[in-house]
C-alpha cells in the first residue's frame, strides 16, 4: 500500500498549537540569554533504537515555521526501518531557531514513530495470513488523523476516522433499542445506501442472529481463538470479520490464524510508548 502524506494544511494547526505552547508568553529564555547572535549549527535526529519512522513532515515544518531560513535533509521517509543509530533527519540554521523548534519536532516524530513501530511489529507477526491490522478511534484528541496516518506508516490500516463514516452498532446500541434486530433493522432504515453497517457480538449465539438479520461486518468481541475459527466458518464470506480484545505481538499471530479479516487494536494509538530520538549537535559556527 502507497502511504501518502498529509496535507500541509492538516499539519499547520496542531505544529503552530504545538510551537506556541511551548514558546509560551516570552520565547526561549535560555537560548536568548547563552546562545549569541548568528551563531549557527548543525544537528541530526538520530534513533536511540530500532524502529520505523513517521512524523518526518511535522519536525521539519516545525523548523520551517519557526525559522524559514533553515535547511533540511532527510536521510528516511515515513515508513522506513531505522536501526539505532540511524540518522533520519539533519537540519542546519541558526543555533537559537534549531533550539526553539526542538522539542515540538522531536515530540511528533518520536510519538508517530512510536505508533508506526509497534503497528509495524504486530503487521509482522501476523504476516503470512488475511488478517489485517487496523487501529480505533482510541487515539489522543485532537491527534487522530496524525496517529491513523502513524498506523499507515507501520504497515496498519484504518478503522473509522469519526462517528460519521459508518454505522458500528455496540452493546450499548442493543441495550438500549431492545435487541440486535432492532438494532439493525432500524439502522438500515435511517442511513443511506452508502453507509455500512458493522455489528458487535460478544457470543456465537448474537452471531448467528446477526447472520439472519445481515450486517456487512461483524466485530467478534473478546473471544478466543477457537470461538473465532468457529465465527468464520459461521459467518462463511457474508461479512467482513473483525476481531477485537487481548491483542498483543504474542496473540495476535493465533487469532490472524483463525481466519478472521481484520485485527483491531486500540492500544497501538492510546499507548504506543515512543520511538526514542535525540537532536544530536554535529557542528556549528558563525554566519560570515
Amino acid at each position: 500500500m502507497t502511504l501518502s502524506p498529509l496535507p500541509r494544511l492538516m499539519l499547520e494547526g496542531p505544529v503552530r498549537a504545538a510551537l506556541s505552547e511551548d514558546l509560551g508568553l516570552a520565547g526561549d529564555l535560555t537560548s536568548a540569554a547563552v546562545i549569541p547572535a548568528g551563531h549557527c549549527a548543525t544537528v541530526t535526529a538520530v534513533a536511540r533504537r530500532d524502529g520505523v519512522v513517521a512524523g518526518l513532515d511535522l519536525a521539519a515544518l516545525a523548523f520551517e515555521l519557526i525559522d524559514p531560513s533553515c535547511r533540511m535533509t532527510r536521510h528516511l521517509a515515513d515508513g522506513d526501518q531505522v536501526a539505532a543509530g540511524g540518522r533520519i533527519l539533519t537540519v542546519e540554521g541558526l543555533s537559537a531557531s534549531l533550539l526553539k523548534a526542538e522539542r515540538t519536532a522531536l515530540n511528533f516524530l518520536c510519538h508517530l514513530s512510536g505508533v508506526a513501530t509497534v503497528t509495524n511489529g504486530i503487521v509482522r507477526a501476523v504476516a503470512g495470513t488475511r488478517a489485517s491490522i487496523a487501529c480505533t478511534r482510541k487515539t489522543t484528541p485532537g491527534l487522530r488523523a496524525l496517529e491513523k496516518y502513524a498506523v499507515r506508516a507501520g504497515g496498519g490500516v484504518n478503522h473509522r476516522f469519526a462517528l460519521s463514516d459508518a454505522v458500528l452498532i455496540k452493546d450499548n446500541h442493543i441495550a438500549m433499542t431492545g435487541g440486535i434486530r432492532a438494532a439493525v433493522e432500524s439502522a438500515r432504515a435511517n442511513t443511506g445506501h452508502m453507509v455500512k453497517i458493522e455489528l458487535e457480538v460478544d457470543t456465537l449465539a448474537q452471531l448467528r442472529e446477526a447472520m439472519e438479520v445481515g450486517v456487512d461486518a461483524v466485530l467478534l468481541d473478546n473471544m478466543t481463538p477457537d470461538q473465532l475459527r468457529e465465527a468464520v466458518g459461521i459467518v462463511a464470506g457474508r461479512a467482513l470479520t473483525e476481531a477485537s480484545g487481548g491483542v498483543t505481538p504474542d496473540t495476535a499471530s493465533a487469532i490472524a490464524a483463525t481466519g478472521v479479516d481484520l485485527i483491531s487494536v486500540g492500544w497501538i494509538t492510546h499507548s504506543a510508548p515512543i520511538l526514542d530520538i535525540g537532536l544530536d549537535y554535529v557542528a556549528g559556527g558563525f554566519r560570515k
